[in-house]
Formats: C-alpha cells, structure tokens, sequence
C-alpha cells in the first residue's frame, strides 16, 4: 500500500465535498498539511456558523449551494463526506480525467500505519464496534474507536497519542470511495434491504459491504455472519482466514455458536474451545448475541483472551436509541429503537419480545418492500401507529394484517399508543425509516419519543 507524507498533499489543490463532520475533518486536515482547500457544500450557510468560524481564518474556502464544476476541475484530488453520493455526474467527469476522488476514511488509511479492526453491515454496527473497543481496552491495548461512529478516522491522522489498534465502523457509502484501506481484522455482521433510495438494487449494496475485504491478504481475518446466502457472497475468494459466526449454510465451519446463553468460540486446531457467558449480557435480543459472537472472534484475532472478552461484555450497556428501555407507565413498557432505520432492524427489535406490541413506525422512506414484516406484525403486533412521509405507504402494506392508525406527529403517535396499549403490553418505536422527514437525525428523533413518553407519567 502506498503510504502518503504531509508533502503529498502540500501545495495540492484538494476539492473536499459535504461539510458534515467528517468534510470539516478532512478540510482542517489538509489545509494543516499545506494543501489549498475548497469545502463545496450543497446547502445553505445556515447551520454551518461554527464550522465558517473555523475554517475561514485557517485561508480554507467555503462554497454554499449548488456545486461549481469550475471547483472541481481545478482540483488535484476531491475528498467526499460519506453522506454525498460517488455518482455525482460532477464527480465522474473528474474521474474520466484521471483525478482521485476518495473519501474521508480512505485519505486517512493512507497515513494509518497502525493495524485496523473494520466492521460493516446493515444494523449492528456501532453496538459491535463499541463493545470490540470495549475488550481490547480490558486486554490492556491502546485504542482509537471512531469512524461512522462519530469520531472521523482523520482526527486520528491529525494528532494524539498513537494507538495499538484502531476500531472503525465503515458504512457502505464509506467503502465505496475505497481505495487502499486495508483492515487486518474486517466484521460482515449483517445484510439486508436498505439504502435503496442510493444504490440501483440490492445487489449494488451488498458488493459494497464486501467491499470491506477487498484488500486484505492471508495474514489477515475476516468475521462474517454465517447466516448470509451464497448468493450475497462475492464472487472473489476472501483471501484471509475467514470466520463464520451464528448460523451457518451449508459448506460453512462456525467459529462462534450461539445459543441463548452462551457463544461458543472456536479457536481452530490444536486449541480448546470456549465459552463465553451471555447470561449477565445487558443487551437484548438474538441480534445482540451475534454482535457479541463477531466482537469476540474479531478481539481474539486481535489478541485478546476470552477472559477479556467476558469482562468486556459483562459491563457493556446498551447504546441509546437502539431497543433502550425508557420507562414503565401504568404497566406499560416503552422502548426507543429510533435507530431502527430500515426493516430488518424492526424485525430484530420484535423478535426480542414476547408480550404485545404496540409498534409506531413512519419516517422518510429508503426503498425497498415493508412485507419482510408481515408474518411478525401478525405475530406480534397489537397495533400499528404510522407517521410522516411514508407513513401511507406503511398502513397501505400491512392494513389487513394489523389495526393501523395515522398520526400527525411523535406526540399524536406516543399518546395514541398510551391510549391503546394494556398493562404487560409494550409500546415500540422502530421506524423502518429515517428520520430526515421531520428531525434532524435519529437521535432528535429518539430523544423527542422519550421526552413525550416521559411526559405521560
């Protein structure tokens, strides 16, 4: 892999697109190592105070509105925010021409001389790459946790204490501006429909999930959901030592094993298996036990003990907005899964109840079909509250499955939900959507459902 210096980038003009944290990151990066910076942002200034503030006097210019291709034909390199689209007709001419166009994470690979521990997949994602942290640090490692998860990997380039290995969550808008970014350890948790309104098909986004793989060799592991059909695979050979956790098809050896109370590790020839204990796991849910399956198996590649794992595992709490218990009204259970943000994740977040549900759903639609659902509505659902763009479509789907009830907003859908739900039933918000209808991001979206559940009492 080609190692950059500050000097491949001093005197460059870069073009980065998107001001979102990850293009602020990129932006102050460069600039600090001698690049002439341009930040092209579709929206408007509003929002974006801070971030003039601080760019601006550093000589970086900021450009609102639509993008000027005279920004992007003078450029040497352009470096994308996740959340800006690779096919931009823009970006393609470029490309034609012979000019780089990556992304935040994959300039910042090129600097990374520490080993790299990468998970990707459709749900799970951050739940796995925080509780892989987790262990390394009980294992006595130095360690770098960001990513999509917050933390762009840039800041890691930019300065602070080196790390022995960086765990980095990669979506799959992340992976395709990959280039040279090269995991010693890579985690496949999980594929299902979602992304639909960005990719052309299903197929599109699951090549960019193994993407993940892409540049590893046979000194490295990869830690992939046994359950994944064949046809989801990809169709070169993983190069690496490859380790299937959960439920295997057929042809398929399982490192970790899961049963409701334990994950059985294991550790290849010449070594006793393992086990490790769920019982006094604070996390909910089979969905759950495989994100620790993956996170143990990726730790024990990296170095860790079992012992480490099980420490690790036993202090982990669930992280906010993902099936979070908020409080009990009136025998009444209330749950925030506002990170819920496509249908496999509802479904993860029924099958981890047993009582009644009352379940809200709606939000901005992301393509592809709600009748993956069907049969859990009918098993478990008592009742359906639908909300925002797509909430017509949603009652459309499943009207003679389940009672459906539109509502105007999150207060309409809570105090709908008190009003129909019993005592020992539970009241869910998992929307299948995302939230950009009517919040900011899911976490207002969460926030905003506790704050009129608490508002109940």
């Amino acid at each position: 892999m080609t190692r950059w210096t500050s000097d491949n980038l001093a005197g460059r003009t870069i073009t980065v697109v998107g001001l979102g944290k990850s293009g602020l990151a990129a932006a102050r990066f460069c600039r600090s190592a001698g690049a002439r910076v341009t930040v092209s942002e579709a929206g408007t200034a509003d929002g974006f105070a801070e971030a003039i503030r601080e760019l601006e006097p550093a000589g970086i210019v900021l450009e609102f509105g639509p993008h000027r291709p005279e920004t992007f034909n003078q450029a040497d390199l352009i470096v994308l925010s996740p959340g800006v689209p690779h096919t931009l007709g823009i970006l393609e001419a470029r490309r034609r021409k012979g000019i780089p166009v990556i992304g935040e994470m994959e300039l910042a690979a090129r600097f990374i001389r520490e080993p790299i521990a990468a998970v990707t997949g459709t749900n799970g994602k951050t739940t796995t790459t925080r509780l892989l942290g987790d262990i390394l640090k009980h294992a006595g490692m130095d360690v770098f946790v960001g990513g999509n998860i917050g933390n762009p990997l840039i800041e890691y380039v930019e300065g602070g204490p080196r790390a022995d290995w960086l765990v980095v969550e990669v979506s799959s808008f992340q992976l395709d501006t990959m280039d040279t970014f090269h995991p010693r350890v890579g985690c496949l948790l999980n594929i299902s429909e979602d992304h639909l309104d960005r990719y052309p098909d299903f197929r599109a986004y699951a090549a960019s999930k193994w993407r993940l793989f892409r540049n590893q060799t046979d000194r490295d592991a990869a830690v992939i959901n046994g359950g994944l059909s064949h046809t989801e695979a990809p169709t070169w050979p993983l190069p690496g030592q490859t380790l299937f956790f959960g439920d295997v098809s057929e042809g398929r050896r399982t490192a970790a094993a899961i049963s409701p109370t334990a994950v059985r590790l294991d550790r290849g020839p010449g070594a006793d298996s393992v086990s490790i204990d769920l019982s006094a796991m604070h996390l909910v849910g089979r969905h759950n036990a495989e994100n620790a399956a993956a996170a143990a198996l990726a730790a024990l590649a990296a170095g860790a003990a079992p012992a480490d794992i099980q420490a690790a595992l036993d202090d982990f709490r669930s992280l906010p907005h993902r099936v979070t218990f908020v409080r009990e009204v009136r025998g009444v259970r209330y749950y925030d899964d506002s990170k819920a943000t496509n249908v496999d994740a509802v479904a993860r977040a029924l099958d981890s109840f047993h009582q009644p549900v009352v379940l809200i759903m709606g939000g901005r639609d992301k393509g592809g079909s709600y009748h993956v659902l069907d049969e859990r509505l009918r098993a478990r659902v008592c009742q359906l509250i639908v909300m925002g763009e797509a909430g017509s479509a949603i009652a459309q789907a499943f009207r003679t499955i389940v009672p459906v009830q539109p509502v105007a907003d999150m207060g309409a859908a809570v105090r709908m939900a008190a009003d129909t739900a019993r005592e020992g039933q539970v009241v869910l918000l998992s929307p299948a959507c995302s939230s950009f209808d009517m919040y900011a991001n899911y976490h207002q979206r969460g926030e905003d459902f506790c704050r009129h559940v608490q508002q109940l009492a």
